[in-house]
């Protein structure tokens, strides 16, 4: 089962992407498949939230019936 993983702003520009469907079954196995195929994202992704259907879980959460998974770098402004 494939889930599309969305990239915004400063991981789409290290991802070279903005969206990608992936096949990993976990959280843990799909960060790992992240940084495998977009090296650029190690030094942002573990600053990232990153959210399964809209919410934040473990790292070890299974991706089965996920739909979409969100990266989305810290942000600051005022």
């Amino acid at each position: 089962m494939s889930v599309r993983v969305r990239y915004f702003a400063a991981a789409a520009e290290a991802a070279g992407t903005d969206a990608e469907d992936r096949d990993e079954t976990s959280l843990t196995a799909l960060r790992a498949a992240v940084l495998a195929d977009h090296p650029a994202l190690s030094g942002i992704l573990d600053r990232c939230a990153v959210l399964l259907d809209g919410t934040r879980h473990d790292d070890d959460a299974p991706l089965a019936g996920v739909t979409h998974v969100d990266v989305l770098p810290p942000f600051a402004g005022g």
